[in-house]
């Protein structure tokens, strides 16, 4: 298995396109196992996030992160994450609706 990476992406995304066009710039942090896939990743959540075409968003720079340089404490969280738990959405969902003390 591939080892998962911390990427920092620098790039221009063209807001405003319509009325007053101009280039901000981003910088976000992703995790990954190649530069390509979070490119991917960054492209889709900008363009989903801004409504921007992927000719809108200029990627300048990816380069890998050391664990070290990441100030997100939300990264590091989900670095250290030892495992994943999945909770029955019905059982809440009884819990919530028929109180408390109906809990089993």
């Amino acid at each position: 298995m591939s080892d998962v990476k911390f990427f920092k992406i620098r790039g221009y995304m063209l807001v405003s396109h319509d009325k007053n066009p101009r280039w901000q710039a981003f910088e976000v942090v992703r995790r990954g196992t190649k530069p390509e896939e979070v490119v991917e990743r960054v492209l889709s959540e900008l363009g989903s996030r801004h409504k921007l075409k992927r000719y809108h968003i200029r990627v300048e720079n990816v380069q890998e992160v050391k664990e070290e340089e990441i100030e997100d404490i939300y990264f590091l969280q989900l670095a250290h994450l030892n495992s994943w738990e999945a909770y029955d959405a019905h059982k809440v969902w009884r819990k919530y609706k028929l109180g408390w003390g109906a809990w089993k």
